[in-house]
């Protein structure tokens, strides 16, 4: 058979995954087709719709590979400040996954490895917020979550834009977050009542 030549390959899927990465480290997800992976891969036109049926199949697999890799960042940092520090540098060695993972309407929400490997991040970053004192803002846990999610996303997301390049100056993104999140976590002085 003509394509068996082009249709074997080491390990297809994770060719696929990688060339996937590529285009949308370079061009965003919506650049994506399997036809293009699979002349990228070197390897037949239906290659890849073998191991993802289709191109949600394709961004469902990487954003539930991002998810994993994001927990498994999340969790191996000691407090909420390094987890935000760890969800910063995910976003910057891992562009083409933040990009997916954030945008459900590019994925089966149905997906069961999609839905452990978020349930696992999202546990990584509750921990986190449940390691602060008490005292700590005196809010629900809930919306100290929220409050924490929106500056480490908030500041990744404005990273991987390009929108920090003059607020960062000479600085490592890591570090200016630890600094920004510095601002915000140093407690007040005691006698000012926030009026």
């Amino acid at each position: 058979m003509s394509n068996e030549g082009t249709y074997h390959h080491g390990d297809l899927r994770r060719a696929v995954l990688t060339a996937a990465l590529d285009v949308i480290a370079a061009d965003g997800p919506d650049a994506l087709s399997l036809r293009g992976l699979a002349r990228r891969a070197g390897v037949s036109h239906a290659a890849p719709a073998h191991h993802f049926k289709d191109r949600a199949g394709l961004l469902t697999a990487v954003a539930a590979e991002g998810y994993a890799l994001f927990a498994d960042a999340l969790t191996a940092a000691p407090d909420l400040q390094e987890r935000g520090v760890a969800y910063v540098r995910f976003a910057v060695t891992h562009p083409a996954h933040f990009q997916v993972m954030f945008r459900p309407e590019l994925h089966r929400a149905d997906d069961t490895a999609l839905l452990a490997a978020k349930a696992r991040a999202t546990e990584a970053l509750r921990a986190g917020v449940d390691g602060l004192p008490d005292t700590a803002g005196g809010a629900d846990a809930r919306l100290t979550g929220v409050a924490a999610w929106s500056l480490a996303h908030g500041f990744a997301t404005l990273l991987l834009s390009g929108n920090l390049s003059d607020a960062l100056a000479d600085r490592t993104p890591e570090s200016a977050f630890r600094s920004l999140t510095g601002l915000i976590l140093t407690p007040r002085d005691e006698g000012h009542d926030g009026r």
